[in-house]
C-alpha cells in the first residue's frame, strides 16, 4: 500500500495494494520511504510520486510523506519527520530513496546517530546538492553538511546524480561518492533529476528498488 501522508497528520487516501506478480512475490516483505527535497510539494508528475505509485501497485508498503514546509524547511523538524516515518517502516528490508536536500538529511541521521537506522538495508541518494550551494541558499543554508562525523554509513548505499547539476558544480562523485565511499553513477543531462530535467517515470529507479544490484540509469537508458 501506499501511504501518502500529509504534514504529518494522519493518511487519509492509503490507495489498495495489487498483489504482487508470481516473479516478484519476494518482495512483498520490502518496504521504501521516499523523501522529497527542498520546494518539493510532491507534484503528481515527478518521479518520486510515479515510483511511489508504482511501487504500491505492487503491493509494496511504501511512505512518501509531505515534510513540513518545503519552501523554507527546518533540518530539525525534517530530523524529527524522518525519525518518526523512519519507525512506520516494515517487512524484512527497509529501503530509504532521497532526493536533493533531503539526501543530504540523510548524512545529518548519520552523523547524529539518528535511531532506526541500522534497521535501514538500502539507501539511494539522488542528486544531493554540494555544501557550496546549500550555504548560498539562505532558505536551506542549515542543512549545509559541515563536519560531519560519516565513517561508516548503514546499510548499502548508492549515490546517482546529474553530471551537469546545477546544485552540485563540483561533482557529485567528487563531493560525496569519493570522500564517503560510495558506489556512485553519474548520469549525462540528467542535471538535478527532476520535473525540469524530464524526470517524471523513471523505469531504471523502479528496477533498482525491486532489485538492489541493478545498474542506475537515465530515464531513457
Amino acid at each position: 500500500m501506499t501511504t501518502d501522508d500529509r504534514s504529518g497528520t494522519p493518511p487519509t487516501d492509503e490507495q489498495p495494494a495489487t498483489p504482487p506478480t508470481a516473479e516478484d512475490d519476494t518482495g512483498a516483505a520490502r518496504s521504501f520511504l521516499v523523501l522529497h527535497g527542498w520546494q518539493n510539494h510532491r507534484p503528481a508528475g515527478h518521479w518520486q510520486h510515479w515510483l511511489a505509485d508504482r511501487l504500491g501497485e505492487r503491493g509494496r508498503h511504501v511512505v512518501y510523506p509531505q515534510l513540513p514546509n518545503p519552501d523554507a524547511p527546518d533540518p530539525e523538524v525534517w530530523l524529527a519527520e524522518f525519525a518518526r516515518h523512519l519507525d512506520a517502516l516494515r517487512g524484512a528490508e527497509r529501503v530509504v530513496l532521497a532526493h536533493s536536500a533531503s539526501a543530504v538529511l540523510w548524512l545529518h541521521a548519520v552523523a547524529r546517530a539518528l535511531p532506526g537506522l541500522d534497521g535501514v538495508d538500502r539507501v539511494l541518494l539522488v542528486a544531493p546538492p554540494s555544501p557550496s550551494v546549500l550555504a548560498g541558499l539562505p532558505e536551506i543554508a542549515a542543512f549545509t553538511p559541515a563536519g560531519l562525523d560519516l565513517r561508516a554509513l548503514p546499510g548499502s548505499t548508492r549515490l546517482v546524480a546529474g553530471d551537469d547539476d546545477p546544485y552540485c558544480p563540483e561533482g557529485a562523485d567528487a563531493v560525496y561518492g569519493d570522500p564517503l565511499g560510495v558506489p556512485t553513477e553519474i548520469l549525462p543531462g540528467a542535471a538535478h533529476l527532476d520535473m525540469d530535467a524530464g524526470y517524471g517515470p523513471w523505469p531504471a529507479v523502479l528496477d533498482w528498488c525491486l532489485d538492489g544490484s541493478v545498474r542506475l540509469t537515465g530515464r531513457t537508458g
